[in-house]
């Protein structure tokens, strides 16, 4: 069977996922898994980091990915 894929947005870009999907795996393979400073709303929800790993993501789920900013 062909792999299946869901369509999220990310910061309202549509972004193509391999399913089943989660958010840890939409920000590994996005390079901030790993990255400080970095927090996710799904759907407007903000989603902690130690939760990433269990939040599924759905079909057309809008990631809001924010990053902050070091100095000022």
């Amino acid at each position: 069977a062909a792999q299946e894929t869901l369509s999220v947005f990310v910061n309202d870009r549509p972004h193509p996922l391999a399913a089943p999907a989660t958010l840890m795996a939409l920000m590994a393979g996005i390079g901030l898994s790993e990255r400080r400073g970095v927090a996710a709303a799904v759907n407007g929800e903000v989603v902690p980091r130690t939760a990433w790993e269990s939040r599924a993501l759905a079909e057309r789920d809008r990631v809001l990915v924010i990053r902050a900013t070091q100095g000022g």
